[in-house]
């Protein structure tokens, strides 16, 4: 008996230490949804303590690196009393804590707008001796769809197949959802819309199928819409469109064609203006002769024809007048400035050497008078 008696307080020890143990509890909770990037969300740690633990409270939040060989990474943690901001650059000022103080039992963290590094599994560790607890929970961030593209691929006439196209870019998987815009937003009898390739074919397309039609490209965390008009048509308007652009186009070329001619012309015109103007240069008027050079030349023009007019049988009667003119001439002072050159004179016996004819001429005073 004293035996068991003894075996029973280490006994009462190891199950009091495991009520101690097992005394700090997190609650469950759902892991969050999955977010769009650019989105908030809340990691939600609630516990409960007891009155055994008396301990000091510490809580760590850590993330788990893509590398599944590498250590965690701490985000944030409360220890003393005192909040430790995040030490993870990509992470700064978009971490908190939920509450103001979250020793009263919520340890949810804030993580303000989301990016696709966010994503991964996240770890929850509360600590107050002598328990501790610690809660894993997921975080996927995927990108919603981008504002989509919506064109009309091919013809559009009456009677032939109209194709509408819709992409977007985002998270795969991307589904599309085609309706017309109108009061029952009802898609045409032979439409054949493709929800993964976004595409709408309106088989042997009539009138009645224009309008408005409107694509959403949708995943799990959102989706954007675009819009697209289908303007079906017959082939006589078809042909006048065309026709209207080919002399639409034609007109155009001939108003270039006309332009350029009026550039070359001007151009054309400078350049032989400019040609022509080098041989505009005026000869200058030969400068008047002076009336001592035109007195001198008639004085021996004139000498010269009368005596060119002179026969041998006459010569000697007239020798001496001649001398007595010629020595006249010469004594006679010149009428004009004394820089000119005097006239030359030829003595009779000169001329009879050369063959000269002597002539007779009137006597004239020195006024020019005949005498």
């Amino acid at each position: 008996m004293a035996g068991i008696r003894c075996a029973a307080p280490p006994i009462l020890l190891v199950y009091l230490l495991a009520g101690w143990t097992e005394s700090l509890e997190i609650i469950p909770s759902p892991d969050p949804e999955e977010k769009a990037v650019g989105d908030s969300v809340m990691l939600r740690c609630q516990f409960t303590l007891d009155n055994t633990d008396i301990g000091p409270l510490d809580i760590e939040w850590s993330r788990t690196p893509p590398d599944p060989t590498a250590s965690q990474i701490i985000i944030i943690d409360y220890s003393g009393d005192r909040v430790y901001e995040t030490r993870v650059e990509d992470m700064k000022g978009r971490v908190h804590f939920s509450a103001v103080d979250p020793k009263n039992g919520d340890a949810s963290i804030n993580i303000t707008r989301l990016r696709s590094t966010d994503a991964g599994m996240y770890h929850c560790k509360v600590k107050k001796s002598p328990g501790s607890r610690t809660r894993p929970m997921k975080l996927d961030v995927s990108m919603k769809p981008s504002p989509p593209t919506c064109l009309v691929d091919g013809t559009q006439e009456v009677g032939k197949d109209a194709l509408l196209k819709c992409l977007s870019v985002g998270t795969p998987p991307i589904t599309y959802f085609w309706t017309k815009q109108g009061s029952t937003h009802m898609l045409p009898s032979t439409a054949i819309a493709d929800v993964s390739a976004g595409t709408l074919k309106v088989r042997n397309a009539s009138m009645d199928n224009s309008g408005v039609y409107k694509c959403t490209a949708k995943n799990r965390v959102g989706s954007s819409d675009c819009f697209i008009r289908l303007s079906v048509s017959s082939s006589s308007n078809n042909g006048g469109k065309i026709a209207g652009a080919i002399i639409g186009v034609l007109l155009a070329l001939l108003l270039i064609a006309v332009i350029i001619w009026f550039i070359l012309r001007r151009k054309k015109k400078k350049t032989t203006y400019e040609k022509e103007q080098p041989f505009e240069i005026r000869e200058d008027v030969p400068a008047p002769k002076s009336r001592v050079s035109t007195a001198r030349s008639y004085t021996v023009d004139s000498q010269r024809s009368s005596l060119g007019s002179m026969s041998p049988s006459n010569m000697e009667a007239y020798k001496t007048h001649y001398d007595r003119l010629a020595t006249d001439e010469n004594e006679r002072p010149p009428a004009h400035s004394p820089t000119l050159t005097p006239s030359y004179k030829v003595a009779a016996p000169s001329l009879s050497r050369m063959g000269a004819v002597p002539v007779m001429i009137p006597a004239q005073h020195r006024d020019g008078s005949i005498v």
